[in-house]
């Protein structure tokens, strides 16, 4: 039985950033340079409500395809139809091979979610159908909400995209579950976000990957480091002319050097 909860808009916006509670950080512009990209950087304190940014006005006012930060999203909205019964739900490969070996079997939502599986998150998408997901976009507010083109693949064609500012939001959001669904499904969701936990930090994030219409590399992380049991929200999104760029090595890299040399990963923030 599908599980819905009322549509009404919901946005997912944070209070707007202005001059009064931003820092700009230019001194973070040389994790861009020293990679060869172009992006911008932003790191919400939960607990003062202000940010440090890199590069303002493109985190504020730019929107690209949200790629496989979407799986955020498409978890949640499988979990509260139905279409996804728990995260040890399996979904059996298909047995073509793709790229990425770890997609190559059966996979379960958990799995799937950490091996970031464009194939299985597909048959999610599948699942629920066209209609039901612009539904949930449009109760979210998500980005600029409009599904062109298959439902299994909207995400990365570049028709939804969504801003940097957005996707913070929706990680603070997620924290806090102050989505519009289940409790425990959006518990499930940051369970699988949750890569590093230690004395000192606890990191949960998603990355993504996409190509721009002209091309461009395009690379998300989004998520929050918590310290002391203190949350900082942030996303960061690189964009590299080079299609070849090797987005796998330095987006992680470039986040953990960013978070670094802002005194995250000692326990003492």
């Amino acid at each position: 039985m599908k599980k819905y909860l009322v549509l009404i808009p919901f946005l997912l916006f944070l209070a707007a950033c202005s001059q009064n509670n931003v820092k700009e950080d230019n001194s973070l512009g040389k994790y861009f340079g020293e990679n060869k990209v172009e992006g911008c950087f932003a790191l919400m304190n939960n607990a003062t409500g202000k940010f440090t940014v890199y590069n303002v006005a493109r985190y504020r006012d730019s929107s690209y395809a949200p790629a496989s930060t979407f799986k955020i999203v498409n978890s949640l909205i499988g979990l509260q139809t139905g279409d996804i019964t728990s995260d040890s739900m399996v979904i059996k490969w298909d047995g073509v091979k793709r790229w990425v070996d770890a997609w190559n079997k059966d996979l379960t939502m958990y799995e799937a979610f950490r091996v970031s599986s464009y194939p299985y998150y597909q048959e999610v998408a599948r699942r629920i159908g066209k209609d039901t997901m612009q539904q949930w976009l449009d109760t979210l507010s998500y980005g600029t909400m409009k599904i062109n083109g298959p439902v299994d693949s909207f995400w990365v064609n570049n028709t939804v995209k969504i801003t940097p500012d957005e996707q913070l939001g929706l990680m603070k959001k997620l924290y806090f579950n102050q989505l519009p669904f289940f409790k425990s499904y959006q518990e499930v969701v940051k369970r699988a976000m949750l890569f590093e936990s230690n004395a000192n930090y606890r990191l949960g994030y998603k990355t993504g990957w996409n190509f721009t219409e002209n091309k461009h590399a395009l690379g998300w992380v989004v998520g929050w480091i918590e310290e002391n049991n203190h949350p900082y929200f942030f996303v960061l999104n690189i964009e590299s002319e080079d299609p070849e760029f090797d987005m796998l090595k330095h987006r992680m890299k470039m986040l953990k050097d960013i978070l670094k040399q802002l005194g995250f990963f000692e326990g003492n923030m």
